[in-house]
């Protein structure tokens, strides 16, 4: 029993190669009801009514906002990016909305930053987890600034923004 206890799939927070919590890389849209029996989905109706699937939103019976799921669009119906809400969601290597940008650098190798008009996009290697780190975060000659932004210029102390998984 005690081994049970320790097994990582059993973590409804977990976030790790092909897992977020309960939710399975080979799940389906159409999977969600069962998998989250115990929460609250709520579903884009108006994209439901053109006959594609929107975002899903996961919420806890208590009403906390969990994840949001965004479909691939092909007619498979599977997962294609999932976004983190609730800090107690974290990374086999401890990264979760509450992180700084430090502490990825020391658990993760950085693949590539992508930089937006607001915000910087850091995909690590060998994950499907990125983030996105606020732009307001770095320093004011780079707020305003197109060019592409390198992980030297990005303060250690720059808060995670958005946590993310992308499956598709």
């Amino acid at each position: 029993m005690t081994g049970c206890q320790n097994d990582p799939a059993g973590d409804p927070f977990l976030i790790s190669s092909g897992q977020v919590g309960k939710l399975r890389r080979s799940h389906t849209l159409a999977q969600l009801d069962s998998v989250y029996q115990a929460d609250s989905l709520v579903r884009d109706t108006t994209r439901t009514q053109l006959g594609n699937a929107g975002r899903i939103e996961v919420y806890e019976k208590g009403g906390k906002h969990l994840l949001t799921l965004s479909p691939t669009g092909d007619s498979l119906g599977r997962i294609g990016n999932i976004r983190v809400h609730d800090k107690r969601f974290a990374t086999d290597r401890d990264i979760h909305l509450g992180s700084t940008f430090g502490e990825i650098k020391e658990q993760y190798e950085i693949r590539k930053i992508i930089t937006s008009l607001n915000n910087v996009l850091v995909l690590f290697k060998g994950t499907d987890v990125y983030v996105t780190i606020s732009k307001e975060s770095l320093p004011a000659s780079l707020r305003y600034s197109q060019d592409p932004i390198e992980a030297v210029q990005i303060p250690d102390t720059a808060p995670v923004k958005y946590l993310m998984v992308g499956w598709d």
